[in-house]
């Protein structure tokens, strides 16, 4: 069955609704894929694996890049992808809005924006101007009348982890101007998660795992809806090929073997046509 691109995105709003989805993040048509064979209900694009994937940092693509990575990703794969939007490739509420315009008509069933400063990663927009960014993105989403799910994030405890208060706060604003899901990346402790949970309640959480911690069903139960691993995976799959690649270098055939057989991926890929 091949879905339609408003068929992912109710479906995708759907899982919003109720229970907990695990949203893990290819970084390619092939990982996508493979992804979409073992059952999963929806994916996350993530910008830092698709970054490397091209030999670039994160925060080291373009916007252009990156609508053209979004729309082969949505065209390859018949599940709802949210799209990792970075800081919406703009700065000011308008060109945010412009851009918010462009990535739905990727084919995402949800993107997110983060409060990073647009060309400074390092820093983040006041609380004042992040939000109303996301009230611009809410506008665009509206104006643009397709069911995407709107997902505001703030990426101040990847900066600073003990700055809780601020990041919920910040969650709490985006939820007011609109936006659909709330993400903090970096929440770790899992008395933190739900305190976060409880903040911006009824609207649901997107929680971060790329590390050990919680398990799924632990955050189910303090009431988390979604999870994400970001570039979790693809640093698994670098390391793999790093790792395979230091024993050839050193002479030895002999991590080879541990690959997935070509005949096994030849028949999954297949199956896509």
């Amino acid at each position: 069955m091949t879905r339609s691109v408003a068929e992912k995105r109710a479906a995708f709003r759907a899982l919003h609704q109720e229970g907990c989805f695990v949203l893990p993040n290819p970084w390619d048509i092939g990982s996508a894929r493979l992804l979409q064979h073992m059952g999963f209900a929806a994916l996350a694009s993530t910008s830092a694996g698709f970054a490397w994937t091209i030999g670039r940092p994160d925060n080291g693509v373009t916007r252009d890049d990156m609508l053209q990575h979004l729309a082969t990703l949505c065209a390859a794969v018949d599940l709802p992808v949210n799209a990792d939007f970075e800081s919406g490739f703009a700065s000011t509420p308008d060109e945010l809005a412009a851009n918010v315009g462009r990535v739905i008509k990727t084919g995402v069933a949800g993107f997110s924006i983060e409060d990073r400063v647009f060309g400074k990663p390092a820093e983040l927009y006041d609380i004042d101007y992040a939000v109303r960014r996301i009230a611009a993105a809410r506008a665009a989403v509206d104006q643009a009348g397709h069911d995407v799910i709107l997902v505001a994030r703030t990426e101040g405890l990847l900066i600073d982890p003990k700055a809780l208060k601020p990041a919920i706060d910040k969650l709490v604003a985006f939820a007011d101007a609109g936006a659909d899901c709330l993400y903090a990346p970096g929440v770790r402790d899992k008395a933190d998660i739900q305190m976060m949970v409880r903040a911006v309640s009824p609207k649901p959480l997107n929680v971060l795992m790329a590390w050990p911690g919680p398990s799924v069903a632990e955050l189910a139960e303090i009431g988390v809806r979604r999870i994400s691993v970001g570039g979790a995976l693809a640093r698994v799959a670098f390391e793999a090929l790093a790792k395979a690649a230091t024993r050839l270098k050193e002479g030895s055939f002999d991590a080879l073997p541990a690959g997935a057989p070509a005949v096994k991926l030849n028949d999954i890929f297949g199956s896509f046509g």
